[in-house]
């Protein structure tokens, strides 16, 4: 990876992109389920998996992977969520959430054209 001040700065300027937009979805999806964090991962996984078949350079992985993708998705809200709902609810949701989040990845591979 690029450790330059640019590097940097790409993947300090995608973060405050993702956290926008991941806030976003927060404030348009307000489910005491989990819904808008298991969307938002989703979209951020098939993302992801588009970015890395696709991606033409170290800079665009820098600012969209490491920086806006990895601030969109949340691992930290999804445990919170899973343990708010609890048992089975819970352990139902982090199954749902590790399966839609292999699937997306896998579809972004397969758009990308490197699965």
């Amino acid at each position: 990876m690029e450790r330059t001040p640019l590097g940097y700065l790409l993947v300090a300027a995608g973060g405050f992109l993702g956290a926008v937009a991941r806030h976003g979805v927060a404030v348009a999806v307000e489910d005491p389920t989990g819904a808008g964090t298991l969307a938002a991962n989703a979209v951020g996984s098939f993302a992801l998996g588009l970015l890395v078949s696709r991606a033409a350079t170290t800079r665009a992985q820098l600012f969209v992977g490491t920086g806006a993708l990895s601030s969109f998705t949340t691992y930290s809200t999804f445990v919170g969520d899973a343990v708010a709902l609890g048992g089975l609810s819970g352990a139902a949701y982090v199954a749902a959430s590790y399966a839609v989040g292999f699937a997306a990845a896998l579809g972004g591979l397969l758009v990308g054209g490197r699965a």
